[in-house]
């Protein structure tokens, strides 16, 4: 064998041991990734349950042939929902489309019988060219303002348009006194006579006055409106002018939010997120390549996977599913930056502020399932759009037979039923992309967040504690709490009567008095709830809190969240507020240890950070004289102390401070917002100290 055989079967064999090599690695890392696959898992959990279907099945064929029997009549419902509305559209479209054809064939009647001979001739004449006359000559009185433009071609819309501004510039040539013709407004009058007009003024002020009507004409006709004739936009100047009537300030829906429907499946939801999943790891490797290449993306991996693109994925992935993943959403946008990165919670802000709305049909079906068919006989009213729309459900207005007016809330379909899957989906995503601090201790947030939210779409339950809060708030006028309709709540639909007011995010350009008068009324009552009734709502959403300017009340709504806590953990909880406040470092770090925030231990470094963050929070408490929220640094010095409690923190806190901090944090972000300076020590003694009962 030659010297270059040799050498060529020497590469060969080189390249049979890479490839060998490289399967084996190939190998090994498919195994790897398959043990670790979601995919696996899902493909298991799909057998497991087909399996237990057909067992069930064969145990029991009667209740699912029930069980197909009510898919097939829902899937029957909903065609029955859409054929309905199609046909109320074609109602609706067809007299439109006979008006504008009836406006369109009219024919401007000239000084004489003339321009009407002519118009006869011109209809009556045949030949190969009869139908592009016809359809020319019914333009000719036609103004861009009053033409429906799904009815005719572009062409025909820009000889229009060219026609009027070639009369336009004729006008501004020649600015003489002319009596001008104008089709009727009412498409009944077939008289086809002309309306008069009087004499524009010489000059430019007529031509000016009337391209500003013909622009307003042009711009209703774009939103939607009519034509406004001179003498109603003098009414409607009018009426503006008028001083408004008062009427119940109500909550507003947001401007950016849709109507989209809501995934009800946990197939639907678990798309959506693996839709997610996947967007979120092409823009990521989008970002860093980018930024490898100098095109402005990113080198750092945490940077480029919160991208403002993938933000907006995120945000408009939890706007879609709603429900549970909206709801962890919401919390996390409350976090601290040092927890949670600034461009995720920035994310997450975007998510509280804005969620979508089910469709007509949608919302028809859920109040046939709860309330029967019939539902709508026993209300005289009922707005289809929402007023509100959250993270569990939308809220519409209606009236009852008696004239009382209500918030109807109607729960998202599949909401309920995907908890479980949909805070598994989320925080397992973002576990993979290591989003959490290792002492942020993700699972115990998400295992309160799922018993919360299980509290949270149950909305029998929320209208007991709602009963059960009027109750035990009547005492203080300064709060008041809807009542429930019972006949019109079951576990989907809750019913309850509507309050004015608006949402405490609104009221931050009120005057002082007001905003003052505010931050007040929910801080005595965050301590009424903790110290006196032991009872908290513990949802810190601004809109759970309703305004009413006229008779300086809150209005309390939005019971789901809401719980009872042991009396024993109050008393020890009331004990470390006490020793804040009295500048006991050491009652705060021994009474701290008997509550299980911490083991005993920790490094001294961490128990001075904690004892630190809790006198930081008993200042209000400690300073005699007008603490002044809008200006204070306390949730800059906070932040300094996160980072060395997550680092060395040992356990988790108790369960129950996961809501009371929530809501105690909303509630001091709300008093900064408002900016209000204001003692509160009186509420120490009075409440704290006073109206505790051992």
């Amino acid at each position: 064998m030659t010297r270059s055989a040799q050498d060529v079967l020497g590469v060969l064999r080189g390249l049979q041991i890479v490839a060998e090599a490289c399967g084996r690695e190939h190998l090994s890392l498919t195994k790897h990734l398959w043990s670790n696959s979601s995919v696996r898992e899902l493909i298991s959990v799909n057998v497991s349950q087909t399996v237990d279907a057909l067992r069930e099945a064969s145990e029991n064929p009667s209740d699912r042939l029930r069980k197909a029997q009510e898919l097939i009549q829902e899937t029957g419902e909903r065609g029955y929902v859409v054929a309905h509305g199609l046909c109320q559209l074609l109602e609706t479209k067809l007299p439109c489309d006979l008006s504008t054809l009836q406006r369109l064939n009219w024919q401007p009647s000239g000084s004489g019988s003339g321009a009407a001979g002519e118009a006869t001739a011109g209809s009556t004449a045949g030949g190969q060219g009869q139908g592009q006359r016809s359809s020319r000559s019914h333009l000719d009185g036609a103004d861009a303002s009053t033409v429906d433009i799904s009815s005719i071609t572009l062409l025909e819309f820009e000889e229009i348009l060219s026609k009027r501004n070639m009369n336009r510039n004729v006008s501004l040539r020649t600015p003489n006194t002319q009596t001008k013709q104008l089709p009727p407004p009412d498409p009944k009058a077939a008289q086809h006579k002309a309306t008069p007009i009087p004499p524009e003024p010489v000059g430019g002020d007529g031509i000016l006055a009337k391209d500003t009507e013909y622009v307003d004409n042009l711009m209703r006709f774009v939103a939607g409106t009519s034509t406004v004739s001179p003498a109603e936009t003098a009414g409607n100047k009018a009426a503006a002018a008028a001083p408004p009537a008062k009427e119940s300030t109500l909550p507003e829906l947001s401007k950016v939010a849709k109507q989209r429907r809501v995934p009800a499946s946990r197939l639907g939801r678990m798309a959506s997120f693996g839709g997610l999943f996947a967007g979120l790891g092409l823009g990521t490797i989008n970002e860093l390549t980018k930024g490898a290449l100098g095109l402005g993306g990113s080198t750092n991996m945490r940077d480029a996977l919160l991208s403002p693109a993938n933000a907006e994925r995120i945000v408009d992935t939890l706007c879609k599913v709603r429900g549970a993943a909206l709801k962890i959403g919401q919390i996390l946008s409350i976090q601290d930056t040092n927890v949670v990165s600034p461009q995720l919670a920035k994310a997450f802000e975007r998510v509280r502020q804005a969620a979508d709305y089910m469709p007509d049909w949608q919302v028809e079906r859920v109040m046939t399932t709860q309330l029967g068919p019939e539902w709508r006989k026993r209300l005289r009213t009922f707005d289809e759009k929402p007023f509100a729309a959250a993270s569990i459900g939308q809220v519409h207005r209606a009236t009852l037979l008696d004239g009382m007016e209500v918030a109807i809330k109607i729960q998202y379909p599949g909401v309920a039923q995907s908890i479980e899957s949909d805070i598994d989906n989320l925080v397992g995503m973002l576990k993979v992309w290591d989003v959490f601090p290792q002492g942020f201790f993700i699972d115990n947030v998400v295992r309160v967040a799922k018993r919360e939210l299980q509290w949270e779409v149950d909305y029998a339950r929320e209208a007991e504690y709602t009963e059960k809060f009027r109750q035990m708030i009547a005492p203080y006028k300064e709060y008041y709490v809807p009542k429930v309709v019972r006949e019109l709540t079951t576990a989907s639909v809750l019913t309850t009567e509507l309050v004015p007011g608006v949402p405490l995010d609104k009221c931050f350009e009120l005057s002082y008095d007001h905003r003052a008068h505010i931050a007040a009324s929910v801080l005595k009552l965050c301590l009424r709830e903790l110290f006196e009734i032991e009872c908290m709502q513990t949802d810190p959403n601004w809109s759970n809190f309703l305004y009413d300017v006229n008779s300086r009340r809150l209005m309390l709504i939005d019971f789901g969240s809401t719980r009872f806590y042991k009396h024993e953990f109050i008393r020890n909880y009331r004990q470390v507020i006490i020793s804040a406040a009295q500048n006991n470092r050491n009652g705060v770090l021994e009474m701290s240890r008997k509550m299980g925030f911490l083991t005993g231990y920790e490094t001294k470094q961490m128990e001075q950070a904690h004892v630190d963050a809790v006198m930081i929070l008993g200042e209000i408490f400690r300073y005699d004289g007008d603490f002044d929220f809008g200006k204070q640094n306390t949730t800059e010095r906070l932040a300094a102390l996160v980072p060395t409690m997550v680092a060395h923190r040992l356990c988790p806190p108790p369960e129950e401070i996961y809501s009371i901090h929530r809501k105690l944090s909303g509630i001091f972000l709300l008093c900064a917002r408002l900016n209000v300076r204001m003692n509160c020590v009186p509420f120490y003694r009075d409440i704290i100290l006073g109206k505790f009962k051992d």
